[in-house]
């Protein structure tokens, strides 16, 4: 189907494995899927390098980077190089609590950066790719959030005033890691692109230590698949 002639939709690409299989679910579904990242100050860019791949690999209709100066806040070991990203060293369970990675506020921050996206763009859809299953235990990846941010959506807006009808989209929030990995092989995801660690260097290689290497790599032994993640050292 030509781009215009399907439904426009904003997907929030992290760079991520989770939000590319996001981004082929909303383009399998028939959505003209804009891409947009959020450059907040996170540790390191390497994941944005990937978002880009990410982005042309599954022919995105459109991607752009906006930039949010959350380093300024701090608050949160992906934001503030003074607290340390926790590692399979220190004997926590992932999980238990909500962590010092968790950064105060970022999905209602990038979920509005979005709102605002779609509805200049005259779409109703919004996707996302939080996850309540195997996470690491934020507050903003459960579904209370999601059904709490679709009601913000219809009220805050002109558009949802007027009765567009805003749905925020979240297809993986109830799979497991491995259930993800499938999914996205079945989709043609080249999770090879994607870069998922807290602390991967510029050439986008990861720790294998820290809870986002974990989940990766637990989702993909659990599915019975290789691993492509390129690790240092």
């Amino acid at each position: 189907m030509d781009a215009s002639a399907r439904k426009p939709a904003v997907v929030l690409v992290s760079g991520g494995m989770d939000s590319a299989v996001v981004l082929a679910i909303a383009r399998e579904q028939g959505f003209a899927a804009h891409a947009l990242s959020v450059r907040y100050g996170q540790r390191h860019t390497s994941e944005l390098d990937a978002a880009d791949r990410v982005a042309r690999a599954l022919d995105a209709t459109a991607h752009k980077t906006v930039a949010v100066d959350l380093r300024s806040i701090g608050g949160s070991a992906l934001t503030d190089t003074d607290i340390a990203v926790p590692d399979d060293s220190d004997g926590h369970v992932i999980g238990a609590g909500i962590p010092v990675t968790y950064v105060p506020a970022r999905n209602t921050i990038m979920l509005s950066l979005a709102l605002g996206w779609a509805e200049v763009l005259g779409s109703a859809d919004l996707f996302c790719g939080v996850n309540a299953v195997d996470y690491s235990g934020y507050p903003d990846c459960r579904p209370e959030f999601i059904e709490a941010f679709e009601r913000l959506a219809n009220v805050a807006t002109r558009a949802g005033v007027e009765g567009a009808g805003f749905r925020v989209h979240a297809p993986l929030l109830r799979m497991s890691k491995a259930e993800i990995v499938r999914e996205g092989l079945r989709l043609g995801v080249d999770f090879a692109l994607t870069v998922s660690c807290y602390q991967a260097d510029a050439q986008g290689r990861a720790c294998g230590h820290c809870d986002a290497c974990r989940l990766r790599a637990d989702g993909f032994a659990a599915a019975g698949v290789a691993d492509p993640t390129r690790y240092r050292g």
